[in-house]
C-alpha cells in the first residue's frame, strides 16, 4: 500500500452528503442540501436540446464562448452601471465552486492569509489549506449575523492576501448594505489585498432591496473577482456553470488557471444560455418567486416552536430550536430527520471551530406542497 500523505488530512464526508443520505434512508422531507425540487424552465431545456442536437459538441474558447460572454456585460452593465469587457473581463466557469477555487489557486500563495466571514460556505476553507495558506476566521454571531468591519479589520495583518466575502449569504441569509461595501472599500484601500465575491444568489434577494455587488463600486472592483452560478439562477445546480467577472489584470491571472483546471466549459449550455439571457425576464422574476416561497414557509411554520431569523436573500431561512431543545444542533437535525421526517442542515458545520448558535438552516427552494407538509410535520415537534 502506498504510503500516501494527504495534503487535506481533516477532510472528512461534507454534512449535505450525510443529511442527504440520511434523509433518503428514513423517507424525510430533505430540507437540508440547497437544491429545488422543481425543474429547470422548459424554454431554456428545449434551446439546450437544439443546441445539442446541433452540433454544438466541439470545444468553446477557453473563456467562453463570445456571444455568452458578451450579453453577461451587458447584464453586468443593466444591473450594475458598470462596463466590463466581454473579451477580457468576463470567464464562464464549470459552476461557482469551480471558479472560487480558481480565484484561490491563481492568487493564494504558501504563508498568504485569508479572511473568510464565518459561518462560511464550506469550501473556502479546504481552498485556501491546498494552497498552504491560511484561512483567517471573522466569527459572526446570532442573531443579526452583523459583521462589524472594525473588528474584521483587526484581523488584518501583512500576510492578508484575500477577503472572501458572500452576498447574500449561504447559510444565513443575510446581505451585505450598501454601508457594507464601503466599510469594505476603505478597508483594503491603500492594501495589497484582493477582495473575492461570492454572488451565486445576486437575484434572490427581496423586500425590494438591491444587491449591493462588488460591481457597483468602482473602486472596490478595482481589486475584486465575482463570481456568478447559473445553477442558482435558472434552477439546474445539476448542470455546473457559472461565470467570473473582474478587472482585466485580474482576470489575465485567473485564465491561466483557469485553463489548466478545465479548459473550457460545455458549449451546448453556453449557446443555449446565450440565447436565453436576451431576455431580462428570464432572471427578474426570481426575487418575488423565491419571496413566495420565503413567506409560505413561515406560513407553514406559523404556530411551531422554532423562532425564524430573517432571510432577506438565497433559498435559505434560519431557525432558532431552543424552545424545543438544548441538544447541539448536529444532533437535534438527525433527531428531526429520523423521528420527525424533516431533514435540515446545521450551522455549526459552517464554523471552523464548530461553535453552537442554535439554528438550523432550511431550504425552501421547494415546492409548495413540500413546504406545507414540512411545515406540518415541524409544528408537531
Amino acid at each position: 500500500m502506498l504510503d500516501l500523505q494527504s495534503k487535506l488530512p481533516g477532510g472528512e464526508t461534507t454534512i449535505f452528503t450525510i443529511m442527504s443520505a440520511l434523509a433518503t434512508q428514513h423517507d424525510a422531507i430533505n430540507l437540508g442540501q440547497g437544491f429545488p425540487n422543481f425543474d429547470t424552465p422548459q424554454e431554456l431545456k428545449d434551446k439546450v436540446a437544439y443546441y445539442l442536437q446541433n452540433a454544438k459538441n466541439q470545444y468553446c474558447p477557453m473563456a467562453g464562448l463570445p456571444a455568452l460572454r458578451q450579453v453577461l456585460s451587458e447584464k453586468v452593465a443593466s444591473l450594475y452601471d458598470l462596463t466590463v469587457s466581454p473579451d477580457t473581463e468576463v470567464t464562464i466557469l464549470a459552476g461557482a465552486t469551480q471558479g472560487l477555487f480558481t480565484a484561490i489557486a491563481a492568487f493564494v500563495h504558501e504563508g498568504d492569509e485569508v479572511i473568510i466571514i464565518e459561518p462560511a460556505y464550506d469550501s473556502y476553507k479546504p481552498s485556501i489549506e491546498l494552497m498552504k495558506a491560511v484561512a483567517i476566521p471573522y466569527s459572526l454571531s446570532a442573531p443579526d449575523f452583523k459583521v462589524n468591519w472594525e473588528e474584521l479589520g483587526e484581523l488584518i495583518t501583512d500576510k492578508t492576501r484575500m477577503i472572501i466575502i458572500n452576498t447574500p449569504h449561504n447559510p444565513i441569509g443575510k446581505t451585505l448594505k450598501k454601508e457594507d461595501m464601503v466599510e469594505l472599500d476603505r478597508l483594503t484601500e491603500g492594501t495589497n489585498i484582493m477582495v473575492l465575491s461570492d454572488e451565486v444568489y445576486e437575484h434572490l434577494i427581496y423586500d425590494g432591496q438591491e444587491h449591493q455587488s462588488v460591481l457597483r463600486f468602482p473602486n472596490l472592483f478595482k481589486r475584486s473577482m465575482a463570481v456568478y452560478s447559473f445553477g442558482k439562477t435558472f434552477h439546474s445546480t445539476g448542470w455546473k456553470i457559472g461565470y467570473c467577472v473582474a478587472p482585466d489584470y485580474i482576470m489575465d491571472e485567473f485564465r491561466k488557471v483557469h485553463q489548466w483546471n478545465v479548459f473550457c466549459v460545455n458549449s451546448f449550455e453556453q449557446y443555449a444560455l446565450a440565447d436565453y439571457l436576451q431576455d431580462s425576464s428570464s432572471y427578474s422574476y426570481l426575487p418575488d418567486f423565491y419571496q413566495n416561497k420565503r413567506d409560505l414557509l413561515a406560513e407553514a411554520m406559523e404556530g411551531s416552536r422554532f423562532k425564524a431569523l430573517d432571510s432577506e436573500g438565497t433559498f435559505f431561512q434560519l431557525f432558532e430550536y431552543d424552545q424545543i431543545s438544548d441538544e447541539a444542533d448536529t444532533a437535534f437535525v438527525k433527531l428531526m430527520t429520523i423521528e420527525h421526517g424533516v431533514a435540515a442542515i446545521p450551522v455549526s458545520v459552517f464554523y471552523s471551530d464548530r461553535r453552537q448558535v442554535g439554528v438550523i438552516r432550511l431550504c425552501f427552494a421547494k415546492t409548495d406542497d413540500i413546504i406545507y407538509e414540512a411545515g406540518k410535520l415541524l409544528k408537531q415537534i
